[in-house]
């Protein structure tokens, strides 16, 4: 609306001159309506530096934030429609980001997560909750809306908290995101049941509508990815211009969740939705990256209007039950969660690691507390407390969600006796570099087992994510050799074709296993390293098969002949 007033004073100018008393005042209404917007974007960059300094995560920082200008009194001026537009985007931006790694293809895989584990951990926390409610002595609707908000955990943080460690594609990190997938269509029906309470509505009609909507939304999403992505795409592209692809990349993320709103179904959700359109485009990384400015900048808000929400006289004069809440609400959950996963089928460190993840309060809970009908079966007093207590849990998360990973690992600490994956292989890989993974990949074709070791943690963590059995150790130390079973595999392949590194880890290998086969793969053969001995066999790698020649030799001397040779899949794919 502003802009447009801007517009229009600027036409006026051309048709009759400059209007400076007016142009003047459109200008001080603009600037005191951003004002909140600017000062809380410098408050959040200060914010992220102090906590960076401190080693503790940004969301804390931006919370602090927040509470600081509650205690001194300025909560009203960011009381206002720019500021909560802001803080809305970010939670849109951060559930189109998560689409994005979720593609048509991805919520199928995933379904049993979604819909079984999702309803599971929603019956156990929110049903336990809403028994605690009850015991206390609330109304039945009261205990199952507050009880199942509860039961809810933070998109926001977790996600962000997931991206950090970058763990989206191990099975903590995709079955949590499944999960509050799920907890999103869940907040949905809840936000529904709150607003019927209000307006005297029938309730079975509202939820059936509800989930019509969210299923007809779901289906333009999939038409969306299957016939427009592509072809849209090729066209921004085909433009050249960084303005636009950034423009196409904010609008899909916000028109979608706008779409969404418009029928009466969560912002977030239409987010998302938009993101798994396009997830598996050949674009998305490029709209990933456009996006991936905004997501950050713009949470920060929300994270800032968190810390601005709390009561200033609840905080410092009810504090004690405040902290007492956070952590029954935190350890309430936390049990809650693992015992959902154990029901799963999960193992003890996978559950432990898990329920600690995704034991917070939630946004939404704050957004559903905070509507009259709701408020009123509580009273402010007590809903203070609790909104206070999630706000606590939600900066505890990064400090509890850590906790929870360190007990997973000393859990994960079997017996000796235990195997690692891989353990019975009779191919032992060094290092899953590009040439490593193509060897894997074959192998994995070919129906052969092997065991990887590699020792940069981001190749690791990467390999380990896509499924490859790896394990994080140091190649060139033959203290752990012996813990990985060199000798008893029938071949070593040493993948890594540089010169320097293969003269020092072939006579390491040689003189722990003399009777063990090395393949060793050196990037062009002008000078060969003198290995002098009848095990060793070198590959020249340097040509763009040269992974393939690898593989071969492997084959060859398991006295396999392999099905699909480099040459017949080129002629595949020319015939393709």
């Amino acid at each position: 609306m502003y802009s447009i007033a801007i517009a229009a004073n600027s036409a006026k100018q051309i048709g009759g001159g400059f209007m400076v008393h007016g142009s003047a005042a459109d200008a001080h209404s603009v600037v005191s309506v951003i004002q909140p917007a600017i000062i809380l974007l410098g408050l959040g960059i200060l914010a992220a530096l102090g906590a960076k300094i401190c080693r503790l995560n940004p969301i804390v920082g931006y919370i602090a934030v927040g509470l600081a200008l509650a205690f001194a009194g300025q909560s009203e001026l960011f009381d206002g429609p720019v500021v909560e537009a802001l803080a809305e985007a970010g939670i849109m931006f951060l559930l189109f980001n998560l689409g994005l790694h979720f593609s048509i293809a991805r919520i199928r895989e995933e379904a049993a997560n979604i819909f079984g584990f999702g309803t599971l951990q929603m019956l156990i926390a929110g049903g336990g909750f809403t028994a605690l409610g009850l015991l206390f002595g609330l109304p039945p609707i009261a205990a199952i809306l507050g009880g199942f908000a509860m039961g809810l955990s933070s998109t926001a943080v977790v996600i962000g908290v997931i991206r950090e460690r970058e763990q989206e594609d191990c099975p903590v990190g995709r079955a949590a995101q499944s999960i509050l997938i799920f907890q999103d269509i869940a907040a949905i029906m809840l936000l529904v049941v709150a607003g019927s309470l209000g307006s005297g509505e029938a309730l079975g009609g509202a939820l059936a509508i509800a989930a019509a909507k969210a299923v007809a939304a779901f289906a333009v999403a999939v038409l969306f990815a299957r016939y427009l992505t592509e072809p849209l795409f090729r066209i921004i592209t085909r433009i050249d211009s960084s303005e636009v692809l950034t423009a196409s990349a904010l609008f899909l993320a916000l028109a979608a969740g706008w779409l969404t709103g418009m029928i009466g179904l969560s912002l977030t959700l239409g987010a998302f939705l938009g993101g798994v359109a396009l997830a598996d485009s050949r674009y998305r990384l490029l709209v990933q990256t456009e996006i991936e400015a905004f997501r950050g900048l713009f949470l920060g808000f929300f994270f800032m209007t968190v810390g601005l929400s709390l009561d200033p006289d609840v905080v410092s004069g009810q504090w004690y039950l405040i902290l007492a809440a956070a952590a029954a609400l935190v350890t309430l959950k936390c049990t809650f969660n693992i015992l959902a996963g154990l029901a799963n089928r999960w193992s003890v460190p996978g559950s432990t690691q898990l329920g600690f993840l995704l034991g917070q309060g939630s946004e939404f809970a704050l957004v559903l507390f905070s509507m009259p009908a709701v408020a009123a079966l509580f009273g402010s007093e007590a809903l203070a407390i609790v909104v206070s207590a999630i706000a606590v849990s939600l900066a505890l998360t990064p400090a509890i969600s850590t906790l929870g990973r360190k007990l997973a690992g000393k859990l994960r600490q079997g017996p000796p006796d235990q195997k690692l994956a891989g353990d019975d292989a009779p191919i032992l890989i060094l290092n899953l570099a590009e040439t490593g993974r193509r060897v894997a990949d074959i192998l994995e074709e070919e129906g052969i087992s092997y065991m990887a070791i590699e020792s940069n943690r981001e190749r690791f963590e990467i390999a380990l994510a896509d499924g490859y059995p790896v394990h994080f150790a140091p190649v060139g130390d033959p203290r752990s050799w012996q813990a990985i079973g060199v000798a008893k595999r029938l071949a070593v392949v040493v993948t890594q074709g540089n010169m320097d590194r293969v003269r020092e880890i072939s006579p390491l290998i040689r003189d722990h296993a003399p009777d063990l086969m090395r393949i060793i793969a050196v990037d062009g053969m002008e000078e060969p390293p003198d290995l002098a001995d009848d095990m060793a066999v070198m590959v020249d790698v340097s040509d763009v098969d040269g992974a393939d020649h690898l593989a071969d030799e492997i084959l060859e001397m398991l006295g396999i002949e392999r099905r699909m040779k480099p040459s017949d899949a080129s002629t595949d794919a020319v015939a393709a």
